[in-house]
């Protein structure tokens, strides 16, 4: 396999962006890096745009990739096949951060590229995320990058307790390790592989929110409501959709995630999770260079899906309405409950028990096999109000013994 030769990730950004001189036609070929759920999602909507998706991913069995009009199986870093893609695509994104930025740079010698490689190297890197939310002007949680032992063994006491968190490639949870004081932020740090990490206070939390927006190649952008989130074990668990909050605390999110996006110079879907302290302090936590899971819900709710905008701003395409049509709770639903903890035997879900509900959507992701912890679909309930469709929520989770409700 041919593949790219390393160098370091600033040189990511060192090119200028290509950007289209006029909107792309329907039969265009849009390239996505990354076969899983959300490139899945992405082909639908640009398929009903009328375009044609060519995916590029390592998997034989990938969610995108099966339903793709093209799957090039190949490494991410795969020379020729990423030459393929700039060939015959006129604009490639990507479904998830940890792609390589220098593959993105690559490809944008080529063919227009949105999120830029230098908008998906930060974000993929927590040390670099922090010090640039910081550069903008924006608060996180107090932090302290550690890169070696003596940057464990010096931390301050401030930053205790704390969470140990790997710099790059942890997600949902993986990756991190809570610690007490700074001999067990040096074993964490040790324990991890002796690599990057980023060691974050532990702060008492009101609540978690996100907030999605799109912004075009000319700059325009639009957010849709404030989503408020519930994690268990690191993964998102639940997505009320508006949240529940004062709606000046969510039009400081939006300003805060708009100040992120025209800091980037982003193109594309953007997430920006936020910390809500109980004194209403707002705290960004991570970005998200790609539609993510909790803008799920606007796929049923809203009047432009996260994934349609997606298409829409790499073809250079007017953006979409991001109204909300009806308030909506998303449930993620894991490979847990394909298990039967009575007999630890596999089985199907049963799928009825959702869907008696007229108002549930179901959204399965083409996954063969199901694992703990695996996301392989999720429901969408619509409501009247956020508090009658998180009562729907309630009974679904019960019935599919997703686990104890939280909210």
């Amino acid at each position: 396999m041919n593949r790219i030769p390393r160098r370091p990730e600033a040189d990511a950004a060192a090119s200028p962006p290509r950007r289209p001189s006029a909107p792309l036609a329907p039969g265009s070929w849009l390239g996505m890096l990354g076969g899983g759920q959300l490139g899945r999602m992405f082909c639908m909507a640009a398929q009903s745009l009328g375009y044609r998706v060519c995916v590029l991913d390592p998997g034989a069995d990938s969610p995108a990739g099966s339903i793709a009009e093209r799957h090039l199986r190949a490494d991410y870093l795969d020379v020729a096949a990423l030459a393929e893609l700039a060939e015959s695509c006129a604009a490639v994104t990507t479904e998830f951060e940890n792609v390589p930025a220098r593959a993105l740079q690559q490809l944008s010698e080529r063919t227009i590229v949105a999120p830029s490689a230098g908008s998906v190297a930060i974000a993929q890197d927590r040390i670099a995320e922090k010090d640039f939310v910081r550069a903008a002007g924006l608060p996180t949680a107090p932090y302290r990058a550690l890169r070696s032992l003596d940057d464990a063994r010096e931390a301050p006491d401030a930053l205790f307790p704390g969470i140990v968190k790997l710099a790059r490639l942890g997600y949902d949870g993986k990756g991190q390790a809570g610690v007490a004081n700074a001999e067990e932020a040096c074993s964490a740090f040790a324990e991890l592989g002796s690599v990057p990490c980023v060691l974050e206070r532990r702060l008492a939390l009101d609540s978690e929110l996100s907030v999605l927006l799109a912004r075009g190649f000319d700059g325009e952008s639009l957010a849709w409501d404030v989503a408020g989130n519930v994690h268990r074990d690191g993964i998102l668990a639940r997505t009320t959709f508006p949240a529940r909050v004062d709606p000046s605390l969510a039009r400081r999110a939006v300003d805060a995630a708009r100040c992120i996006a025209d800091a980037l110079d982003y193109v594309g879907v953007l997430c920006v999770e936020f910390f809500v302290l109980a004194d209403a302090t707002l705290l960004v936590n991570e970005i998200a260079p790609r539609p993510h899971n909790s803008g799920h819900a606007t796929i049923d709710a809203c009047v432009t899906s996260q994934f349609e905008q997606q298409a829409r701003a790499l073809a250079a395409l007017p953006l979409g309405d991001t109204r909300l049509l009806a308030p909506a709770v998303m449930l993620n639903l894991l490979g847990d409950i394909w298990f039967d903890e009575a007999t630890k035997a596999m089985r199907e879900p049963d799928w009825s028990s959702v869907l008696r509900h007229p108002c549930a959507k179901l959204h399965l992701y083409g996954k063969r096999e199901a694992r703990r912890g695996r996301k392989m679909g999720h429901v969408t309930v619509l409501g009247a109000s956020a508090a009658e469709a998180g009562a729907v929520a309630d009974a679904i989770e019960q019935s599919l013994g997703i686990g104890a409700f939280a909210r």
